[in-house]
């Protein structure tokens, strides 16, 4: 990376505008003793469009496996043999009794998650009584329920929702290759129709499925055209069973420049870091030089995430504060 290069991420950390595939190229490809100026730009860009506090969320798996489509990297896909565990909606009052742990821990999402394409209308009239009987001063709802339509959306957002999640997974170049079940449309077409109903949008994906570096950068486009307003980025956990149980896990370093190169292709949204980040081992507190601004702790969907003191413990050491 040449000093012309490096001059020019830094003058667009200070301008807030997205790099093009070209710088962003150069960024995911940038050799270590590069990587500290990058983290400079990134970490100045963070700060300029978001202020120095971080924030977090967690999730609740609400109903696990038995799901029909055949996403490669799923442990709850019904096409793979695995150990995740399979069961209907949980009741209200566990998912309410969650939220309520959720509130003593320093979160201002609470997600909950389903496993399927789409969660019937009797599902959704469940989270709906969920969300407009709890209220929090601190805690706001997140829901990923797949694909649904106009009518359940408004549904959810009458009873109080603000911000639903759908990831588009990967590049649309790549994603047949994970999902033969329903198209990478699907995915951009349900984004657009929580836009248009008014709420918030959290969509991202997850890398090192086999995509390329090109790919990579593609799935960031996306985002940015779409202008989603939380990104989460995930980092494939291999689960045996999977099609991709064997494939070699993301190096911590690449997965820092992966966050540096979204965090400069959407200047403007939230960029959290999720599952997988246990594969940065020591490299954990370098997410939010590179330009994370928040990331979720406490269990995630079908393996253990980190334990929350020491993620709580970790945010202090850097004394960085987080929370609302």
């Amino acid at each position: 990376m040449n000093t012309t290069t490096l001059r020019e991420l830094s003058r667009i950390s200070q301008s807030g505008e997205p790099v093009s595939e070209e710088l962003a190229m150069a960024v995911l490809t940038a050799k270590p003793q590069e990587m500290p100026e990058i983290l400079t730009c990134t970490n100045t860009l963070r700060l300029r469009c978001f202020g120095s506090a971080v924030h977090l969320c967690s999730i609740i798996n609400a109903k696990s496996g038995s799901c029909e489509q055949d996403c490669a990297f799923c442990a709850q896909s019904a096409r793979h043999s695995t150990k995740a565990e399979t069961y209907d909606m949980l009741p209200p009052a566990v998912i309410k009794e969650a939220f309520k742990k959720a509130e003593k821990l320093p979160v201002d999402h609470f997600g909950v998650v389903t496993s399927g394409g789409i969660l019937d209308r009797t599902g959704v009239d469940t989270v709906a009584e969920i969300l407009s009987s709890t209220d929090s001063d601190t805690v706001h709802w997140c829901v990923s329920l797949g694909g649904l339509d106009k009518q359940q959306l408004y549904t959810l957002k009458n009873a109080g929702l603000k911000r639903f999640h759908h990831n588009v997974e990967t590049a649309e170049s790549f994603f047949p290759a994970v999902c033969s079940t329903h198209a990478y449309r699907d995915r951009i077409e349900m984004i657009r129709r929580v836009k248009e109903v008014g709420l918030e949008i959290c969509s991202g994906g997850i890398l090192g499925l086999g995509e390329s570096p090109e790919q990579r950068i593609e799935l960031a486009a996306a985002l940015h055209r779409e202008q989603v307003d939380s990104i989460p980025l995930n980092f494939l956990i291999p689960v045996e069973g999977t099609r991709l149980e064997r494939r070699e896990v993301m190096k911590p370093l690449d997965i820092i420049r992966s966050i540096m190169m979204f965090r400069l292709m959407n200047p403007e949204a939230e960029l959290k870091v999720c599952a997988g980040r246990v594969h940065l081992r020591d490299l954990q507190s370098m997410i939010f030089y590179a330009g994370a601004t928040g990331m979720m702790i406490g269990p995630l969907l079908t393996v253990a995430g980190r334990d929350v003191n020491d993620d709580l413990q970790m945010l202090k050491d850097l004394e960085i504060e987080y929370g609302l």
